[in-house]
C-alpha cells in the first residue's frame, strides 16, 4: 500500500472541496520526528493565490477531511504544515498485509535501453553506470506489476567488424584470444592503418557484410557470438539481467534504415545539406541562432546512429507497444535524444501519448576528480574491476576470522564484492558525477551495501537462535515505545519508495530508503529485547524483525544485490 498516496488522495479531495480546485500534491514524509510521520504543506502557496489566510485554510483541510481509520492526530504547525500521526491499528492492520508490494492499477509495457556496449571492444567501467541503474529501474518496475521489455542496444555492425573479423581469420584466432578484446582490436586496428591490402580486406568484408552475402554473415555471426558470450559472462559476475534475448543491435535495424529515410521525406522533414540528407527542426538551434541538423544519411549513401536509433524507436512502438521507452546513457547525450524524440514525434514514428525518457548520468571519476581509468591511463575492463572486487572482499571476510565453510565462504565474499560495487553507484543521484573508492564502498559502517547486508544477517542470526524462520515468521505487529514504532513507519514507506523510483529512474531513493530502514532496525534492536521479551512483545519483535529482514531482502533484490545470512 502506498501511504503517502492514501494521505495524499485524502487531503486533497478535502483541499478541493475546501478550495473548489483542483487539489495540489501536499504529503510527504515529515522531515522530523516530532512534526508526525507525514507532513501536508500544499496549503501556503495556494492560500497566497487565492488571497486567504494560510493556517485557516489549512484547518479548513483537516476539518473537510476523511481520515478516519488512518491518522491518529493531526496538528496545525507553522503558517499552514499539516503533521499526520498514523494510528496504531492502521500501522497494525498496514503491516500484517502478506505482500510487500501491491502491484499497480495500470499495468505499462515500458521498454529500458540501456549498458549497449560495442561489441567490438570489452565491457569496461564506462559501461557500468548504464548498466547497473538501468537493471536496478528494470528490476524495480517489473516488481510493480510493470511489463518490462530489457533493450540492450550493442554495437555489433560496420566497419570495426569487418577489421576484426579480417584479422581473426587472418591470424586463426581462437574464442580465448578475444578474452582481451580491447588488445585483439589495437592489433586489428593497427593493421588497418598500416597495411593497405589488409584495409582493403577489410573493406571488403563490410560491403559483403552489408550486401548480405552468406559467407560474410556467417563469420561475422560467429564474431559476435564469441563477444557476446564474454560480454553476457561480466553480467552474470555482475547479477545484471540482461540475457541474450534482451539483445537487439544495431544490425538487427539495417534492413529497416532506406524506409526510415524515406518516411521522413513523406512526412516533409528532410532537408539535403551538401549532399547530407538532415532533418532540420526550428526547437534547435546553435551558435548564431542557425538551425542544427539531425543527420540522417551521409552524401555517401551510408546511414548514421540517429538513423538507426530512429527504427529502434518506430519497432519499440510498433512492436513492443511500448507505453514508456527510457533510456539510461551518459548525461553528454542530452543533446541526442532530445532530437531523437521530437524527430521521432514529427515523424508520427512514435505518438505523442508514448512517453520518452531519456535519464542521464554524471561521469565516473577517482579520487583526483578525473575519470576512472588503470595507472597507466588505459580505461579499465569490468571483469578486472570484479576481480579486483572479490580480492578485496575476500581480504575483509577472512580478516573477520569466520568458521564460515569453502562454499559458503565464497558466496559471501562474492554478495559483499558485487553488492559493494553496485551499491556504491546506486546510492548516489545519478546526476551527479560519482567518485569511485574501494575503502569506502567496503566498509560495514555508513551507507554501503556491506552494512545493509550486515543486518539482514543478524535478524537471521537472531532468528536461528530462537529456532524459527524469518521468511515464515507470522505475528501481529504492535508498535508500542517510539523506536518500535519509528522503524514501522520505514516499513510502510516501501511501496511509495519503490513507485518513485519507477516514476523517475533514480535507485538512489531506494538505497536511501533502505539505509534508513536498517538505521532505525538498528536501533531498535540495541534498545529493545526481542527473544527476552515479555510473550506478547517477544511475538511483536519478531514479526517487526520478519518484516524488515523480508523488505531488506527485496529492496536489495531490486538493486541486483544478493543477501546473506551470514557474515
Amino acid at each position: 500500500m502506498n501511504v503517502r498516496q492514501l494521505l495524499d488522495d485524502r487531503l486533497g479531495e478535502a483541499f478541493e472541496q475546501v478550495t473548489k480546485e483542483c487539489a495540489p500534491a501536499l504529503v510527504s514524509p515529515a522531515s522530523r520526528p516530532e512534526y508526525g510521520d507525514y507532513q501536508a504543506n500544499g496549503a501556503m502557496a495556494v492560500a497566497k493565490r487565492l488571497k486567504t489566510n494560510p493556517r485557516k485554510l489549512a484547518e479548513d483541510v483537516v476539518g473537510a477531511s476523511d481520515l478516519t481509520g488512518i491518522v491518529a492526530e493531526t496538528e496545525i504547525a507553522g503558517p499552514g504544515f499539516i503533521n499526520l500521526t498514523l494510528s496504531q491499528e492502521f500501522l497494525k492492520g498496514t503491516l500484517a498485509r502478506a505482500d510487500l508490494v501491491t502491484k499497480v492499477p495500470r499495468r505499462e509495457s515500458i521498454v529500458i535501453d540501456y549498458s549497449s556496449p560495442n561489441l567490438a571492444k570489452t565491457l569496461h567501467v564506462g559501461h557500468l553506470r548504464s548498466t547497473i541503474i538501468g537493471d536496478a529501474t528494470a528490476r524495480t518496475l517489473e516488481i510493480l506489476g510493470h511489463n518490462v521489455w530489457r533493450q540492450n542496444h550493442i554495437g555489433d555492425w560496420g566497419t570495426p567488424f569487418g577489421m576484426l573479423v579480417t584479422y581473426l581469420d587472418e591470424q586463426g584466432q581462437s574464442s580465448d584470444d578475444l578474452g582481451n578484446l580491447d588488445h585483439f582490436y589495437a592489433l586489428a586496428s593497427e593493421r588497418f592503418e598500416k597495411d593497405p591490402t589488409f584495409a582493403k580486406a577489410a573493406r571488403k568484408f563490410v560491403v559483403d557484410l552489408q550486401s548480405g552475402k552468406e559467407g560474410a554473415i556467417t563469420r561475422w555471426k560467429q564474431f559476435i557470438e564469441l563477444s557476446t558470450s564474454h560480454m553476457q559472462r561480466i553480467y552474470e559476475q555482475l547479477n545484471i539481467s540482461l540475457n541474450p534475448d534482451h539483445t537487439r543491435g544495431e544490425s538487427a535495424y539495417n534492413n529497416d534504415l532506406a524506409q526510415v529515410v524515406t518516411d521522413l521525406d513523406e512526412a516533409g522533414l528532410l532537408s539535403l545539406s551538401d549532399g547530407a540528407k538532415c532533418v532540420f527542426l526550428k526547437e534547435f538551434t546553435g551558435k548564431e541562432g542557425k538551425p542544427l541538423p539531425m543527420l540522417v544519411q551521409k552524401s555517401d549513401g551510408g546511414y548514421l546512429y540517429h538513423t538507426t536509433d530512429l527504427a529502434a524507436l518506430r519497432y519499440r512502438h510498433k512492436v513492443l507497444n511500448a507505453d514508456r521507452i527510457l533510456y539510461f546513457t551518459d548525461g553528454r547525450q542530452n543533446l541526442h535524444f532530445r532530437m531523437l524524440f521530437a524527430v521521432a514525434h514529427a515523424s508520427e514514428f512514435v505518438p505523442k501519448s508514448t512517453k520518452l525518457e531519456h535519464h542521464p548520468f554524471g561521469k565516473l571519476l577517482d579520487s583526483n576528480g578525473r575519470p576512472f581509468r588503470s595507472r597507466d591511463g588505459s580505461t579499465i575492463p569490468l571483469d578486472h574491476l570484479v576481480e579486483e572486487a572479490f580480492e578485496r572482499a575476500r581480504a575483509i571476510v577472512q580478516s573477520k576470522n569466520s568458521n564460515l565453510g569453502d562454499r559458503e565462504f565464497d558466496e559471501v565474499v562474492r554478495a559483499i564484492a558485487i553488492g559493494a560495487i553496485k551499491y556504491a553507484d546506486l546510492s548516489k543521484n545519478r546526476l551527479h558525477d560519482y567518485t569511485f573508492d574501494w575503502d569506502s564502498m567496503l566498509a560495514f559502517e555508513g551507507n554501503t551495501a556491506p552494512y545493509l547486508q550486515y543486518a539482514f544477517a543478524r535478524i537471521q542470526s537472531l532468528f536461528s537462535r530462537g529456532n524459527l524462520s524469518s521468511k515464515s515468521y507470522r505475528a501481529d505487529i504492535v508498535p508500542e515505545n517510539e523506536n518500535e514504532r519509528n522503524l514501522a513507519i520505514q516499513l510502510c514507506r516501501f511501496q511509495e519508495t519503490l513507485e518513485l523510483v519507477g516514476r523517475e529512474g533514480m535507485p538512489h531513493h531506494l538505497c536511501a530508503y533502505l539505509y534508513e530502514l536498517t538505521s532505525r532496525f538498528m536501533r531498535f534492536y540495541e534498545t529493545c529485547p526481542v527473544l527476552d521479551a515479555p510473550e506478547k512483545d517477544r511475538k511483536s519483535r519478531l514479526a517487526l524483525c520478519a518484516r524488515t529482514a523480508k523488505t531488506l531482502e527485496t529492496g536489495l533484490n531490486c538493486l541486483g544485490i544478493a543477501v546473506v545470512t551470514r557474515m
